[in-house]
């Protein structure tokens, strides 16, 4: 999401790491690569400005210029701004459920910024989270389908949320007021409102959000803003904040935004927190926003934390384990390659996951083409054509060209792509029996040390 923002900060920052002396024209150049940076990746100028005079002040003071290694502290300045301008260090702003059940969430914001696919996210976010019981309403009365859709979203098993009936007859403050009761009668935690947009910002659906907004006294008030909008997203976000008093951002379409200059602009200008980001389509794409894990995006430093939450939110343990004890017994087959392949779909692909490890590793193009999810999709597809004895005895179609051509044509793929598939599924067959020769080796070595009262000084 910050791609173009990380590429250039770190290569600013790299330049000055690994010299024993910093001279005041090597710190102010870095600055202007930082400034234009910034400015490139869509922060606003007075937000710009502030960062790089924070910056400067502190990077041009003697115990940089006389520190051991400068690098590394004007790296240590530069993440620490970036925290701060993003809301600080104590972490993520929680969400508020200090109030007497049902607590109400309101969701603000133009159209298509994704406010009722971010209200499912949310919906399921509370429940699992929180474990708090979320009844979600649309009081979008102008859109069509807006209620459907939230029906249909809400009904999803990963959210599983109650979702309020409603008719685009009835007024908004109506609907609300109704489901809020409904809630209280049934004794649900939260209600979620969802809310009407349009295209830009004007009079009248202010007018209709601030008696929405009065009649139902909502604890938190987010806005969802598009973060491809840059400077658009935070204009606007500071026009609801004037009117609605929001409590919060939740930033979505991270996923495609090489700039993410709006999250650098949005607290600055509102003194309201993000809170969440929205990424991709999928009910589970909420992300925290913490400022610290987010600096260290932006620095190449990688977002282990979010990795780790990831592997543990998709990753199937008992299969796991399985294909652990068939690697150290050297039993892999084509079902297990599938299941794995399956598992790097869900986290994003190989890619993805090496973005999030310190240092940002980045594939060179022909070896991303090679493992993204479309070319992963295609190998699951070959697999997925052979039968059941093929996969658990891959040998039979590794010696038969019918059955590789049979392949071929069930997958939609061509011939040279399932040798290739039994190629890569040899080479990683290859890999787990080298780790079952190490696990014997090691176990014989036991043994011998056992029997002979250890090896003589030495023989290690």
């Amino acid at each position: 999401m910050f791609n173009s923002l990380t590429k250039r900060i770190t290569g600013t920052l790299k330049r000055l790491t690994g010299h024993g002396k910093l001279t005041k024209k090597q710190i102010t150049a870095a600055m202007d690569d930082i400034e234009f940076a910034l400015l490139d990746a869509d922060v606003g100028l007075a937000v710009t400005r502030k960062i790089r005079e924070n910056i400067e002040q502190k990077a041009l003071g003697q115990q940089v210029l006389d520190a051991i290694n400068p690098g590394d502290l004007v790296v240590r300045i530069v993440h620490d701004e970036i925290v701060r301008i993003l809301g600080g260090h104590q972490g993520q702003a929680p969400l508020n459920f200090h109030a007497t059940p049902p607590q109400i969430f309101m969701l603000v914001g133009l159209q298509g910024a994704g406010k009722t696919t971010t209200v499912a996210k949310l919906a399921r976010h509370i429940q699992q989270v929180h474990k708090k019981r979320v009844l979600v309403v649309s009081t979008d009365t102008v859109r069509p389908a807006a209620m459907e859709q939230l029906a249909i979203l809400a009904k999803q098993p990963e959210v599983d949320a109650a979702c309020f009936p409603a008719s685009p007859t009835d007024a908004p403050i109506a609907i609300a007021q109704a489901a809020i009761a409904h809630a209280k009668q049934r004794l649900f935690d939260v209600v979620i409102i969802d809310t009407a947009g349009r295209r830009e910002i004007d009079a009248v659906m202010m007018a209709e959000l601030a008696a929405l907004h009065k009649a139902v006294k909502p604890i938190e008030t987010l806005f969802v803003a598009d973060g491809m909008l840059g400077q658009t997203a935070t204009q606007t976000v500071k026009a609801f904040n004037d009117e609605l008093a929001i409590t919060g951002v939740i930033l979505t379409k991270m996923d495609g935004d090489s700039r993410g200059g709006a999250a650098l602009s949005i607290l600055d200008v509102t003194q309201r927190p993000v809170k969440f980001m929205g990424v991709g389509e999928k009910v589970d794409g909420l992300d925290d926003f913490d400022p610290n894990r987010i600096a260290g995006q932006i620095l190449g430093m990688g977002d282990v934390v979010a990795l780790v939450k990831q592997v543990e939110a998709t990753v199937d343990k008992e299969k796991a384990a399985k294909v652990a004890k068939k690697i150290t017994k050297g039993q892999l087959d084509l079902q297990d390659f599938y299941d794995q392949l399956e598992q790097m779909r869900n986290m994003g692909g190989i890619e993805a996951l090496l973005k999030k490890l310190p240092g940002g590793i980045e594939l060179p193009p022909e070896a991303a083409a090679a493992v993204d999810n479309k070319k992963i999709a295609r190998m699951q597809a070959i697999i997925g054509s052979m039968t059941q004895t093929e996969r658990k005895e891959p040998e039979r179609i590794a010696s038969s060209g019918s059955r590789k051509r049979r392949v071929a044509k069930g997958s939609g793929t061509s011939l040279p792509e399932v040798n290739q598939v039994l190629k890569q599924f040899k080479q990683m067959q290859k890999m787990g029996k080298k780790f079952a020769n190490m696990g014997a080796m090691n176990k014989m070595m036991g043994k011998l040390k056992g029997g002979f009262g250890g090896f003589p000084p030495g023989a290690e």
